[in-house]
């Protein structure tokens, strides 16, 4: 009923088998991921730095480059010059899930360095995050006792 196929599918590849083609391991695909996620976290860390300069920032910001550095072989990341413009508290969420997707990673590669990293960034953001909730009540509790 059918007819039977005539020709190379066009799916197979020129090369005689997969094996002639360059492949990364796991383990390689999971540096390169985590370099990824710890160098957006780096760019946002850079981006809070130029809002409001601390020294845990930058501290922060000097061990994600040399965790980057080490993933890459040596090769340390790519900095701009930041904006120093934008919602702080934003950048804090933002911060935290990066911070959080590199400790899946990390995790998932047994990378005990950066998984520390991350969850240090982790807890620094959230702390960030809470503090201006907390205050705010008090601000509030000002403005009605002077009305």
């Amino acid at each position: 009923m059918y007819e039977p196929i005539r020709t190379k599918s066009v799916h197979s590849t020129r090369a005689g088998s997969a094996s002639e083609f360059p492949h990364r391991s796991r383990e390689e695909e999971l540096d390169i991921q985590l370099a990824g996620h710890l160098a957006a976290l780096l760019t946002v860390t850079d981006e809070l730095r130029a809002l409001a300069p601390s020294s845990d920032l930058d501290a922060a910001a000097e061990r994600l480059a040399e965790q980057i550095g080490r993933l890459r072989g040596g090769h340390g990341p790519l900095r701009s010059a930041p904006s120093a413009a934008g919602d702080p508290t934003a950048l804090h969420r933002r911060a935290h899930a990066l911070a959080g997707r590199a400790l899946v990673v990390a995790a998932s590669r047994a990378d005990t360095a950066a998984a520390i990293l991350a969850a240090e960034r982790m807890d620094a953001h959230a702390g960030a995050l809470a503090r201006p909730e907390r205050d705010a009540p008090a601000e509030r509790k000002e403005l009605s006792s002077t009305a």
